[in-house]
Protein backbone atom coordinates (compact mmCIF):
# COMPACT_ATOMS: atom_id res chain seq x y z
CA UNK A 1 0.00 0.00 0.00
CA UNK A 2 3.05 2.54 0.84
CA UNK A 3 4.48 1.65 -2.13
CA UNK A 4 1.69 1.94 -4.76
CA UNK A 5 0.72 6.03 -2.57
CA UNK A 6 4.18 6.87 -3.37
CA UNK A 7 3.98 5.93 -7.26
CA UNK A 8 0.51 7.74 -6.97
CA UNK A 9 1.56 10.74 -5.43
CA UNK A 10 4.77 11.47 -7.62
CA UNK A 11 2.69 10.91 -10.46
CA UNK A 12 -0.54 13.02 -9.01
CA UNK A 13 2.01 15.47 -7.78
CA UNK A 14 3.63 16.19 -11.07
CA UNK A 15 0.60 16.13 -13.03
CA UNK A 16 -0.68 18.90 -10.88
CA UNK A 17 2.11 21.03 -10.92
CA UNK A 18 2.01 20.90 -15.14
CA UNK A 19 -1.88 21.37 -15.17
CA UNK A 20 -0.99 24.66 -12.96
CA UNK A 21 1.94 25.81 -15.08
CA UNK A 22 0.16 25.70 -17.97
CA UNK A 23 -3.12 26.89 -16.73
CA UNK A 24 -1.21 30.00 -15.40
CA UNK A 25 0.47 30.64 -19.24
CA UNK A 26 -3.25 30.35 -20.92
CA UNK A 27 -4.72 32.71 -18.09
CA UNK A 28 -1.98 35.12 -18.39
CA UNK A 29 -2.26 35.44 -22.42
CA UNK A 30 -5.56 35.02 -22.10
CA UNK A 31 -5.38 38.01 -19.24
CA UNK A 32 -3.30 40.07 -21.60
CA UNK A 33 -5.91 40.58 -23.98
CA UNK A 34 -8.78 41.58 -22.17
CA UNK A 35 -7.66 43.12 -18.62
CA UNK A 36 -7.18 46.72 -20.27
CA UNK A 37 -10.85 46.22 -21.73
CA UNK A 38 -12.35 45.23 -18.41
CA UNK A 39 -10.72 48.39 -16.07
CA UNK A 40 -11.56 50.65 -18.91
CA UNK A 41 -15.22 49.46 -18.19
CA UNK A 42 -14.70 50.38 -14.70
CA UNK A 43 -14.85 46.87 -13.20
CA UNK A 44 -11.92 46.76 -11.65
CA UNK A 45 -9.86 44.14 -10.20
CA UNK A 46 -13.24 41.97 -8.86
CA UNK A 47 -14.02 41.65 -12.95
CA UNK A 48 -10.75 40.51 -13.93
CA UNK A 49 -10.99 37.75 -11.09
CA UNK A 50 -14.96 37.27 -12.40
CA UNK A 51 -13.59 36.70 -16.19
CA UNK A 52 -10.64 34.44 -15.03
CA UNK A 53 -12.66 32.13 -12.67
CA UNK A 54 -15.29 32.05 -15.72
CA UNK A 55 -12.49 30.60 -18.15
CA UNK A 56 -10.98 28.11 -15.86
CA UNK A 57 -13.25 25.25 -16.70
CA UNK A 58 -12.43 25.71 -20.78
CA UNK A 59 -8.96 26.38 -19.76
CA UNK A 60 -8.43 23.71 -18.13
CA UNK A 61 -10.32 21.31 -20.89
CA UNK A 62 -7.34 22.32 -23.23
CA UNK A 63 -4.43 21.89 -20.96
CA UNK A 64 -5.65 18.27 -19.17
CA UNK A 65 -3.89 15.75 -22.37
CA UNK A 66 -0.54 18.08 -21.95
CA UNK A 67 -0.12 18.17 -18.49
CA UNK A 68 -1.10 14.03 -18.00
CA UNK A 69 2.09 13.64 -20.55
CA UNK A 70 4.44 16.17 -19.02
CA UNK A 71 3.89 14.98 -15.35
CA UNK A 72 4.13 11.26 -16.58
CA UNK A 73 6.96 12.21 -18.64
CA UNK A 74 8.86 13.85 -15.13
CA UNK A 75 7.26 10.98 -12.79
CA UNK A 76 8.79 8.37 -14.16
CA UNK A 77 11.50 9.58 -15.70
CA UNK A 78 12.70 10.49 -11.32
CA UNK A 79 11.88 7.22 -10.49
CA UNK A 80 14.17 5.65 -13.48
CA UNK A 81 16.75 7.98 -12.47
CA UNK A 82 16.54 7.60 -8.80
CA UNK A 83 16.45 3.73 -9.42
CA UNK A 84 13.42 3.18 -7.58
CA UNK A 85 12.09 1.34 -11.08
CA UNK A 86 14.74 -1.07 -10.62
CA UNK A 87 14.19 -1.51 -6.70
CA UNK A 88 10.72 -2.19 -7.22
CA UNK A 89 10.94 -4.73 -10.00
CA UNK A 90 13.25 -6.46 -7.89
CA UNK A 91 10.89 -7.39 -5.60
CA UNK A 92 8.96 -8.80 -7.86
CA UNK A 93 6.93 -5.60 -8.94
CA UNK A 94 6.18 -5.50 -13.02
CA UNK A 95 5.85 -2.91 -14.82
CA UNK A 96 2.49 -2.83 -15.59
CA UNK A 97 0.98 -2.80 -12.26
CA UNK A 98 3.73 0.13 -11.87
CA UNK A 99 1.58 1.84 -14.47
CA UNK A 100 -1.44 0.78 -12.75
CA UNK A 101 -0.31 2.27 -9.49
CA UNK A 102 -0.20 5.81 -11.59
CA UNK A 103 -3.37 5.02 -13.15
CA UNK A 104 -5.82 6.29 -10.44
CA UNK A 105 -4.12 10.36 -11.28
CA UNK A 106 -5.04 9.80 -15.25
CA UNK A 107 -8.25 8.66 -14.46
CA UNK A 108 -8.85 11.70 -11.87
CA UNK A 109 -7.67 14.44 -14.78
CA UNK A 110 -9.93 12.12 -17.49
CA UNK A 111 -12.93 12.55 -15.18
CA UNK A 112 -12.12 16.05 -14.35
CA UNK A 113 -11.80 17.20 -18.15
CA UNK A 114 -15.07 15.24 -18.91
CA UNK A 115 -16.94 17.59 -15.90
CA UNK A 116 -15.83 20.65 -17.42
CA UNK A 117 -16.10 19.61 -21.49
CA UNK A 118 -19.61 18.36 -20.65
CA UNK A 119 -20.98 20.46 -17.64
CA UNK A 120 -19.21 23.30 -16.01
CA UNK A 121 -17.91 25.20 -19.77
CA UNK A 122 -21.04 24.48 -21.33
CA UNK A 123 -22.81 26.81 -18.82
CA UNK A 124 -19.72 29.32 -18.02
CA UNK A 125 -19.26 30.31 -21.57
CA UNK A 126 -22.74 31.71 -21.95
CA UNK A 127 -23.01 33.55 -18.55
CA UNK A 128 -19.42 35.27 -19.44
CA UNK A 129 -20.76 36.42 -22.98
CA UNK A 130 -23.84 38.08 -20.97
CA UNK A 131 -21.71 39.49 -18.90
CA UNK A 132 -19.49 41.09 -21.22
CA UNK A 133 -21.99 41.94 -23.92
CA UNK A 134 -23.84 43.76 -21.14
CA UNK A 135 -21.00 45.57 -19.37
CA UNK A 136 -20.00 46.62 -23.18
CA UNK A 137 -20.03 50.42 -23.61
CA UNK A 138 -23.60 51.69 -25.18
CA UNK A 139 -21.50 53.20 -27.70
CA UNK A 140 -19.36 50.29 -28.86
CA UNK A 141 -22.05 47.69 -28.63
CA UNK A 142 -22.68 46.37 -32.64
CA UNK A 143 -26.06 44.64 -33.21
CA UNK A 144 -25.28 41.07 -33.83
CA UNK A 145 -26.20 39.79 -37.13
CA UNK A 146 -29.16 37.49 -37.17
CA UNK A 147 -28.27 33.51 -36.84
CA UNK A 148 -29.96 31.14 -39.04
CA UNK A 149 -30.29 27.45 -38.15
CA UNK A 150 -32.70 24.29 -38.47
CA UNK A 151 -35.18 23.43 -35.74
CA UNK A 152 -36.29 19.92 -37.24
CA UNK A 153 -37.75 20.44 -40.45
CA UNK A 154 -38.01 24.24 -40.21
CA UNK A 155 -35.52 26.52 -41.05
CA UNK A 156 -35.47 29.56 -38.71
CA UNK A 157 -33.85 32.80 -39.14
CA UNK A 158 -33.36 34.65 -35.40
CA UNK A 159 -31.81 38.00 -34.67
CA UNK A 160 -31.14 37.74 -31.15
CA UNK A 161 -31.68 35.36 -27.96
CA UNK A 162 -31.43 36.17 -23.85
CA UNK A 163 -28.67 34.13 -21.99
CA UNK A 164 -30.52 31.85 -20.51
CA UNK A 165 -32.00 30.67 -23.97
CA UNK A 166 -36.09 30.94 -23.28
CA UNK A 167 -36.56 33.88 -25.67
CA UNK A 168 -35.63 34.76 -29.18
CA UNK A 169 -36.38 38.19 -30.88
CA UNK A 170 -37.69 38.52 -34.45
CA UNK A 171 -38.25 34.98 -35.46
CA UNK A 172 -38.81 34.06 -39.24
CA UNK A 173 -39.87 30.15 -39.56
CA UNK A 174 -40.06 28.76 -42.85
CA UNK A 175 -41.64 25.86 -43.50
CA UNK A 176 -41.13 23.28 -46.48
CA UNK A 177 -43.31 20.33 -47.98
CA UNK A 178 -41.45 16.81 -48.10
CA UNK A 179 -40.22 18.02 -51.57
CA UNK A 180 -38.69 21.10 -50.24
CA UNK A 181 -40.67 23.37 -51.58
CA UNK A 182 -42.03 26.69 -49.13
CA UNK A 183 -45.61 26.33 -47.94
CA UNK A 184 -45.85 28.54 -44.55
CA UNK A 185 -43.82 31.67 -43.62
CA UNK A 186 -44.78 32.84 -40.38
CA UNK A 187 -42.71 36.07 -38.97
CA UNK A 188 -42.95 36.79 -34.71
CA UNK A 189 -41.95 39.40 -32.83
CA UNK A 190 -40.79 36.68 -29.93
CA UNK A 191 -40.53 33.44 -29.24
CA UNK A 192 -40.91 32.46 -25.74
CA UNK A 193 -40.43 28.90 -24.03
CA UNK A 194 -42.08 28.10 -20.95
CA UNK A 195 -44.02 24.88 -20.11
CA UNK A 196 -41.55 22.70 -22.32
CA UNK A 197 -43.11 24.65 -25.53
CA UNK A 198 -42.52 27.40 -27.51
CA UNK A 199 -45.40 30.37 -27.71
CA UNK A 200 -45.26 32.53 -30.65
CA UNK A 201 -46.19 36.30 -29.56
CA UNK A 202 -48.23 38.01 -32.37
CA UNK A 203 -47.17 35.64 -35.48
CA UNK A 204 -47.96 36.94 -38.75
CA UNK A 205 -48.56 33.61 -41.13
CA UNK A 206 -48.48 33.62 -44.81
CA UNK A 207 -49.20 30.48 -46.65
CA UNK A 208 -48.35 29.71 -50.26
CA UNK A 209 -50.35 27.43 -52.75
CA UNK A 210 -49.11 27.81 -55.96
CA UNK A 211 -49.41 31.17 -57.12
CA UNK A 212 -51.33 32.58 -54.01
CA UNK A 213 -50.51 33.77 -50.35
CA UNK A 214 -52.73 33.97 -47.63
CA UNK A 215 -51.69 36.00 -44.34
CA UNK A 216 -53.29 35.56 -41.30
CA UNK A 217 -52.46 36.85 -37.70
CA UNK A 218 -53.22 36.16 -34.19
CA UNK A 219 -52.22 36.77 -30.44
CA UNK A 220 -49.84 33.85 -29.60
CA UNK A 221 -49.59 30.12 -31.39
CA UNK A 222 -47.63 27.29 -30.14
CA UNK A 223 -44.40 26.34 -32.40
CA UNK A 224 -44.21 22.47 -32.27
CA UNK A 225 -40.23 22.72 -32.16
CA UNK A 226 -38.03 20.32 -30.57
CA UNK A 227 -35.52 23.04 -29.97
CA UNK A 228 -34.36 24.07 -26.12
CA UNK A 229 -32.96 26.54 -24.57
CA UNK A 230 -29.87 24.65 -24.29
CA UNK A 231 -29.58 24.69 -28.08
CA UNK A 232 -30.52 28.26 -28.16
CA UNK A 233 -27.44 28.69 -26.01
CA UNK A 234 -25.53 27.17 -28.57
CA UNK A 235 -26.52 28.25 -31.68
CA UNK A 236 -26.32 32.15 -30.43
CA UNK A 237 -23.05 31.44 -28.89
CA UNK A 238 -19.48 32.20 -30.20
CA UNK A 239 -17.82 29.08 -31.60
CA UNK A 240 -19.82 26.75 -28.99
CA UNK A 241 -18.50 23.53 -28.94
CA UNK A 242 -21.31 21.27 -28.31
CA UNK A 243 -22.01 18.39 -25.94
CA UNK A 244 -23.05 15.09 -26.23
CA UNK A 245 -26.07 15.97 -25.18
CA UNK A 246 -26.77 19.31 -27.40
CA UNK A 247 -25.58 17.30 -30.34
CA UNK A 248 -27.56 14.16 -29.81
CA UNK A 249 -30.66 16.66 -29.67
CA UNK A 250 -29.59 18.25 -33.28
CA UNK A 251 -29.35 14.74 -34.58
CA UNK A 252 -33.10 14.18 -33.28
CA UNK A 253 -34.23 17.33 -35.09
CA UNK A 254 -33.36 20.04 -32.71
CA UNK A 255 -31.13 23.42 -33.43
CA UNK A 256 -28.53 22.93 -35.70
CA UNK A 257 -26.92 25.39 -37.97
CA UNK A 258 -23.82 22.81 -39.17
CA UNK A 259 -23.84 19.65 -40.79
CA UNK A 260 -25.10 16.22 -39.35
CA UNK A 261 -21.36 15.00 -39.98
CA UNK A 262 -20.56 18.19 -37.35
CA UNK A 263 -22.87 16.86 -34.27
CA UNK A 264 -21.97 13.29 -35.09
CA UNK A 265 -18.00 13.85 -34.89
CA UNK A 266 -18.77 16.10 -32.10
CA UNK A 267 -20.76 13.39 -30.06
CA UNK A 268 -18.36 10.48 -30.36
CA UNK A 269 -15.95 13.06 -29.02
CA UNK A 270 -17.50 14.05 -26.14
CA UNK A 271 -16.86 10.19 -25.45
CA UNK A 272 -13.22 9.79 -26.77
CA UNK A 273 -12.09 13.54 -25.62
CA UNK A 274 -11.55 12.21 -22.04
CA UNK A 275 -9.77 8.91 -22.97
CA UNK A 276 -7.06 11.02 -24.41
CA UNK A 277 -5.14 11.94 -21.15
CA UNK A 278 -4.73 8.04 -20.48
CA UNK A 279 -3.14 7.62 -23.75
CA UNK A 280 -0.88 10.72 -22.72
CA UNK A 281 0.02 8.24 -19.74
CA UNK A 282 0.69 4.87 -21.56
CA UNK A 283 2.69 7.51 -24.07
CA UNK A 284 4.98 8.64 -20.97
CA UNK A 285 4.96 4.57 -19.78
CA UNK A 286 8.25 3.76 -21.38
CA UNK A 287 10.33 6.27 -19.57
CA UNK A 288 9.49 4.52 -16.35
CA UNK A 289 11.60 1.16 -18.22
CA UNK A 290 14.41 3.34 -19.73
CA UNK A 291 18.06 2.96 -18.40
CA UNK A 292 19.43 6.83 -17.89
CA UNK A 293 23.05 5.55 -17.87
CA UNK A 294 23.10 4.44 -21.65
CA UNK A 295 21.53 7.49 -22.85
CA UNK A 296 18.20 5.34 -23.73
CA UNK A 297 15.97 7.92 -20.95
CA UNK A 298 16.66 10.78 -23.00
CA UNK A 299 15.68 9.33 -25.84
CA UNK A 300 12.27 7.84 -24.77
CA UNK A 301 11.84 11.27 -23.01
CA UNK A 302 12.20 13.24 -26.59
CA UNK A 303 10.17 10.12 -28.19
CA UNK A 304 7.38 9.91 -25.91
CA UNK A 305 7.04 14.18 -25.95
CA UNK A 306 7.02 14.19 -29.74
CA UNK A 307 4.54 11.50 -29.59
CA UNK A 308 2.03 13.40 -27.43
CA UNK A 309 2.45 16.51 -29.55
CA UNK A 310 2.38 14.34 -32.39
CA UNK A 311 -1.31 12.48 -31.30
CA UNK A 312 -2.43 15.48 -30.51
CA UNK A 313 -1.94 17.58 -33.60
CA UNK A 314 -3.17 14.19 -35.98
CA UNK A 315 -6.42 13.90 -33.07
CA UNK A 316 -7.31 17.47 -34.53
CA UNK A 317 -6.72 17.07 -37.83
CA UNK A 318 -8.80 13.98 -37.89
CA UNK A 319 -11.04 15.31 -35.56
CA UNK A 320 -11.59 18.61 -38.79
CA UNK A 321 -12.32 15.40 -41.71
CA UNK A 322 -15.34 14.19 -39.46
CA UNK A 323 -16.91 17.82 -38.90
CA UNK A 324 -16.56 18.09 -42.71
CA UNK A 325 -17.64 14.62 -43.50
CA UNK A 326 -14.57 13.56 -45.49
CA UNK A 327 -13.96 10.63 -42.39
CA UNK A 328 -16.21 8.45 -41.10
CA UNK A 329 -17.20 10.62 -37.63
CA UNK A 330 -16.80 7.19 -35.57
CA UNK A 331 -13.32 6.71 -37.45
CA UNK A 332 -12.32 10.13 -37.20
CA UNK A 333 -12.54 10.53 -33.70
CA UNK A 334 -11.41 7.08 -31.92
CA UNK A 335 -8.34 6.64 -34.50
CA UNK A 336 -5.93 8.70 -33.07
CA UNK A 337 -6.22 7.41 -29.52
CA UNK A 338 -6.52 3.51 -30.79
CA UNK A 339 -3.40 4.02 -33.29
CA UNK A 340 -1.28 5.57 -30.38
CA UNK A 341 -2.66 3.76 -27.54
CA UNK A 342 -1.85 0.25 -29.20
CA UNK A 343 2.02 1.70 -30.22
CA UNK A 344 2.49 3.30 -26.81
CA UNK A 345 1.05 -0.09 -25.42
CA UNK A 346 3.59 -2.27 -27.94
CA UNK A 347 6.78 -0.03 -26.77
CA UNK A 348 6.04 -0.60 -23.47
CA UNK A 349 5.74 -4.14 -23.81
CA UNK A 350 9.12 -4.76 -25.35
CA UNK A 351 11.07 -2.42 -22.61
CA UNK A 352 9.26 -4.46 -20.70
CA UNK A 353 10.49 -8.15 -22.25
Amino acid sequence: MRLQLYVLKTVATRILGAALILMSILQILDLLDVTNDILDRGLGMSGVAYYAFMRLPRLFEQIAPIAVLAGGLFAFSQLARESAIVAMRATGVSGYRIIGMAMPAAIFVMLLDALCGQYLAPRADPALADWWKNTTPVAERKVPAPRTFRAGSDLVIGATATADGREMDNVTIFRRDPKGILVEKVEAQKALYANDRWTLEQPKTTRFSGDLAQTSTAASTTWPAALKPRDVQSLFGDDAVPTAASAKRALQNGGSDRPESFYRTHFHAAFAGPFVTLVMLLLSAPVALANFRSGQGAVLLTAGLGAGLFFLVANGMLTALGESGALAPFLAVWAAPAIFGALAIRTFLALEG
